[in-house]
């Protein structure tokens, strides 16, 4: 059944087609101007000529996204760290389901530390409303992400979910390749991470048999990212209150596109990646309950319980969560100075919406920042 799907307008780009692809890209004029924008001091004829002399998908990962990732990192992050490589066979393929907290950084990360670490990077899921431009689609299926179409109707998206749940079994069981998928669609704005039960039910459409051994073979591994900072967080707030403000309120391709630049270019402080262990036993105990939407939410609660248990909790987290709160519980996780920095970065980012409701994005702020604390101390 799978090998009779055609996957071809969701996957990532093989070797044999880069080449067709750069011969596009070299005359899209937007493509050009971004490239003059992330390599000033490169001519654009020199990017060209050296784009072109790349062979496979692997050259262009190498030589122009892993460079351009540890660059931003380099400046606009105190450096990230990895955790729990060591528990996963480099021979293995593995579904990787994290939390969601920047649009193009979480994966792309990720991958810099899963190469730092001799392993392949994932393919990554991507949702196609990010895919402005034809050009974009190109360039993110030359770093190995693949399609997630949304806003479908119904009939549509159903053919659309069984082919995209059949090519993650695929990509996992028989091509050996590892996947980045996000826990649920979109980021989480509040800082609280749950997996939806319904991207764990497209995952199992591809299934053909029980509930565990539908999911066994894929190999699921919990990822929790914690951004010390989140550059985007007052544009997170900001959304909240426009849709406060206007319950119709539906985020622009330009509000994408500004929220994407923003998360590249914003500081982050430190950034910490945490890998957690294979669900495996756990899905023994889940496939004994009594229907499938149990099932299903009891998968996505092991998947969180792993992600709120993996959380690396920075001071300004424990800061927000004791205003939130209003007490003092978690004072020995922090000093006066870093209270006072935090706030004041809080303070800064709250003044950026203009014409925002300061009191109504202060807060919000701190609840985006002392949820990953709740959920940690709920485990």
């Amino acid at each position: 059944m799978i090998e009779n799907l055609d996957f071809k307008s969701i996957q990532p780009y093989e070797d044999h087609e880069i080449q067709e692809v750069f011969e596009r890209l070299k005359n899209e004029k937007s493509f050009l101007n971004l490239v003059q924008f992330l390599y000033p001091n490169v001519p654009i004829e020199q990017f060209i000529e050296k784009l072109l002399s790349y062979n496979t998908v692997k050259d262009f990962q190498t030589e122009v996204i892993y460079p351009y990732v540890k660059q931003v990192l380099k400046t606009t992050s105190e450096g990230a760290t990895l955790t729990g490589i060591e528990n996963l066979d480099a021979n293995e393929s593995y579904l990787f389901v994290s939390n969601h907290r920047d649009i193009v950084l979480d994966s792309a990360i990720l991958n810099i530390l899963l190469v730092e670490n001799n392993r392949d990077t994932t393919e990554i899921a991507i949702g196609d409303n990010l895919l402005i431009l034809p050009w974009i689609t190109d360039l993110v299926k030359l770093n190995r992400s693949f399609i997630v179409n949304r806003n479908l109707p119904a009939r549509q998206m159903l053919e659309s979910s069984a082919r995209l749940s059949a090519y993650i079994r695929y990509t996992l069981t028989q091509k050996k390749n590892s996947i980045w998928i996000a826990q649920r669609e979109g980021r989480s704005k509040d800082g609280d991470d749950r997996t939806q039960v319904s991207l764990l039910k497209m995952i199992n459409l591809s299934g053909t048999g029980a509930f565990g051994e539908n999911f066994k073979p894929l190999k699921i591994v919990p990822v929790a990212i914690s951004y010390e900072l989140d550059p985007c967080d007052y544009l997170k707030a900001h959304e909240f209150q426009q849709k406060r403000d206007d319950t119709g309120y539906k985020k622009s391709q330009a509000d994408d596109l500004k929220h994407m630049a923003t998360g590249l270019t914003g500081r982050k402080g430190r950034v910490h990646f945490a890998l957690g262990t294979p669900i495996d036993k756990e899905l023994d105990q889940i496939s004994l309950l009594g229907n499938k939407n149990d099932q299903l939410q009891a998968l996505a609660e092991s998947i969180d319980d792993q992600i709120h248990k993996n959380y690396k909790l920075w001071p300004g987290n424990f800061v927000a969560c004791d205003m939130v709160y209003d007490n003092n519980n978690h004072k020995a996780f922090y000093t006066e100075d870093d209270k006072n920095k935090f706030l004041s970065y809080i303070d800064e980012h709250t003044k950026r919406v203009k014409g925002g409701d300061y009191d109504f994005i202060f807060r919000t702020l701190l609840e985006m920042y002392a949820n990953p604390v709740r959920n940690y101390l709920d485990q």
